[in-house]
């Protein structure tokens, strides 16, 4: 599907405020960011410094302090939250550090839940979430439950799980965090390849310089403000990733 200007999404002074008086945290200190469609970002940045609150703020999980998230002609920051919850499950994929799978059910039902959650009848859903856990590299495994894979196999299906709403951006939070350097390597590589194929914006939060170099744009947050970008070439991931 073409990408339209609205695919865009454009963070404006944002600010996150926890506590009042002289006990207060500024976690986001007048932040702007613009994620274009199909572009990968990471955020970078010592413990404390912002990120992960930045990932759920654009997100839709928390509502700012003050600022603005412009996503498809909506700001999210003054959306009800019964509209944010529904574009988290239509518009918006989230891969975890832990997967955060569902233990008893099997992994294509794993996969199938925003699809099921949104309204898509199951026996539609499991054939859509069959079909993208193919693509990963995961056909056979669709009946095994998330304690009968390996970590990176359960990293595929959070990866799946993600993709299967077709969302304009995919958000992951430290995704291989988990996971050994080259089990690490290749979801990461999984999911950049997957996030494109989809025509996906993805924003991962990350410690790791080696995961940012996934991403053609990396974000440096300190003290709640953003003081780095860097842009690198789109990296050229090898023949039968997925």
């Amino acid at each position: 599907m073409e990408a339209h200007h609205t695919d865009r999404l454009v963070a404006r002074d944002l600010t996150q405020v926890y506590g009042d008086g002289p006990f207060a945290t500024r976690a986001l200190d007048g932040v702007g960011l613009i994620v274009e469609p199909g572009e990968s970002v990471a955020i970078m940045g010592p413990s404390g410094s912002g990120k992960t609150t930045l990932l759920h703020v654009l997100a839709g999980i928390l509502t700012p302090t003050s600022g603005s998230v412009g996503w498809r002609g909506a700001d999210l920051a003054t959306l009800p939250d019964t509209d944010r919850t529904r574009l988290r499950r239509t518009d918006f994929g989230f891969v975890f550090q832990s997967g955060r799978l569902l233990p008893e059910l099997p992994a294509v039902e794993n996969a199938a839940l925003p699809l099921m959650l949104a309204g898509v009848p199951r026996a539609s859903a499991v054939a859509i979430a069959r079909a993208e856990l193919g693509r990963l590299g995961l056909g056979g495994l669709e009946e095994r439950r998330p304690g009968e894979l390996s970590g990176g196999q359960a990293q595929r299906v959070a990866i799946a799980r993600a993709l299967v709403g077709h969302p304009g951006v995919i958000f992951a939070d430290e995704p291989t965090g988990a996971l050994d350097q080259t089990t690490g390597q290749e979801v990461l590589s999984v999911l950049t390849a997957a996030a494109a194929a989809n025509g996906a914006s993805l924003v991962i939060v990350t410690h790791d310089a080696g995961v940012a170099r996934h991403c053609t744009r990396t974000v440096t947050m300190r003290d709640g403000r953003i003081v780095r970008e860097h842009v690198a070439a789109p990296r050229t991931v090898p023949g039968g990733a997925l």
